[in-house]
């Protein structure tokens, strides 16, 4: 079988002064095809294979961690923002952005079936594209900074911290589609109820992500106002109480993403490089 990670690393140091959320027993950078560049990768739900978006190329790919094959899964324009897989892993749901005679952008959302190919078209292409419920979990989206909430079928605004001068980013939907996650503009990272009562601050990360239904993953980034100078992976609590730093100071590491059971953190670098986290919940 074909060797596609390596550098294992333990990371106790990048631990110590912290709340021990997770058990971190090693690091590992991902083996990527020669000319790769991971920009933004998603683990599937099993953490069999990643999708990764190029952001100097159009489209998603997906590479097996088993084989080290990298396969196109679709060339669409846009499609690398905000992709997400279906929770047995068959199918990749994304956005295709298209521009007509008029030079007006449109957004349809598309599903393609990694077994047999066959892609669909969900939505027809919208000047106003909502969330559309893939699955039976309500869907969070972000429409000229406020936070919108799908549930039914129905699209209205959620935006727990309230309306005026905010702008959220980076929502999401806990596991088990009671809670969501967002980050504030300015602030840090929140989360609260799926009807958005109970609001906590978490701290201060960037695009935030479920680890579990008890765990949320970020970046603290930090920059000199033209690039990123430094970021690393940090755990906390949903509720903000404890806290743990899960990478050292040796790499900028940005843009997490979790399986859907917990078991794996992925992450990526301004090098386009790819790292596994692993990891047991304490």
């Amino acid at each position: 079988m074909k060797k596609i990670i390596f550098s294992v690393m333990l990371l106790c140091s990048s631990t110590i002064g912290f709340a021990q959320l997770l058990d971190v027993t090693s690091t590992e950078k991902v083996n990527l095809p020669e000319g790769t560049v991971a920009d933004i990768v998603t683990l599937s739900p099993k953490g069999d294979y990643m999708l990764l978006s190029d952001q100097k190329k159009q489209g998603l790919q997906k590479f097996d961690f088993r084989t080290g094959e990298i396969k196109s899964v679709t060339k669409a324009l846009g499609s690398n923002y905000n992709a997400k897989i279906s929770d047995d892993g068959n199918t990749v749901f994304f956005r295709e952005n298209q521009f007509g005679k008029d030079r007006l952008k449109k957004t349809a959302l598309k599903s393609v079936n990694l077994t047999t190919g066959e892609v669909k078209t969900l939505v027809q292409p919208t000047r106003e594209m909502k969330a559309v419920q893939t699955g039976t979990r309500p869907e969070v989206s972000i429409k000229y900074g406020q936070l919108m909430i799908t549930r039914n079928g129905k699209t209205e605004i959620l935006s727990p911290n309230g309306q005026s001068g905010q702008s959220y980013l980076w929502p999401s939907v806990s596991p088990d589609g009671t809670k969501v996650v967002y980050y504030l503009a300015t602030k840090g990272a929140y989360t609260c109820n799926i009807d958005g009562t109970d609001v906590k601050f978490v701290g201060n990360i960037r695009a935030p992500k479920w680890y579990n239904n008890e765990i949320v993953v970020g970046m603290n980034d930090k920059d000199n106002g033209e690039f990123v100078t430094s970021s690393s992976i940090v755990a906390y609590a949903a509720d903000g109480s404890e806290k743990q730093v899960l990478t050292g100071s040796d790499k900028i590491a940005m843009y997490p993403t979790a399986t859907k059971d917990g078991g794996k953190i992925a992450f990526t670098t301004p090098q386009g490089e790819a790292y596994i986290i692993n990891v047991k919940t304490k």
